[in-house]
């Protein structure tokens, strides 16, 4: 081996054993991608329920992964139960259930209460894998729960083409996509509930 290709093989092994971490939060703007993507859900509509909570781990609930497409010093940090609450407060969801505000504690007076307990969340395969359990509180009494499955769309063009630039929005949109859809499936579920 010349000593151009021995000089060249040591600083690839150096770059890729010392390369700096970039660590992408990706909550940080789903306020912003939900608003730009505001009417997208088509959300059923329901009077069942006027407040949710987020079980304690929900609420801080924090997920790491890196993408070898999008290069493997990028770290994404999905922050699903930010993102949840983030969902909850948007339009859509507002619209759907007329008004749906978050509550401090599982008072008993709380009628119509909503517990949003995170399951399990991934990122892999160029998309999201949501399970949720979402229970119905009246008069502080259980009346419904039900473990919600849902897959995000895969969105491996967009991280293929896109790379890093591409990474958060793919991330955002899948998880969105399976959030929505669990909503969706709750509501119809909620809507057959007797009141």
């Amino acid at each position: 081996m010349n000593r151009c290709t021995r000089l060249l093989a040591l600083v690839l092994i150096i770059a890729n054993t010392s390369a700096c971490t970039i660590r992408h939060v990706v909550e940080e703007d789903y306020p912003q991608y939900l608003t730009n993507n505001s009417g997208s859900a088509k959300l059923p509509k329901t009077d069942r329920a006027g407040a949710y909570i987020l079980a304690p781990d929900t609420q801080h609930q924090s997920y790491e992964f890196r993408a070898a497409v999008t290069g493997e010093a990028n770290l994404w940090v999905v922050e699903y139960g930010k993102m949840l609450d983030d969902t909850l407060m948007s339009a859509d969801v507002q619209a759907a259930f007329g008004s749906l505000q978050k509550a401090s504690d599982t008072s008993p007076k709380a009628d119509g209460l909503l517990i949003f307990d995170l399951q399990s969340y991934t990122f892999r395969d160029f998309g999201a894998h949501v399970s949720l359990k979402i229970s119905l509180m009246r008069g502080g009494q259980e009346v419904f729960s039900k473990v919600y499955t849902q897959d995000g769309k895969s969105q491996g063009g967009k991280m293929f083409w896109g790379g890093a630039f591409a990474q958060k929005n793919a991330v955002q949109q899948s998880t969105k996509l399976a959030t929505d859809e669990i909503l969706r499936q709750l509501i119809a579920d909620l809507n057959t509930q007797a009141k």
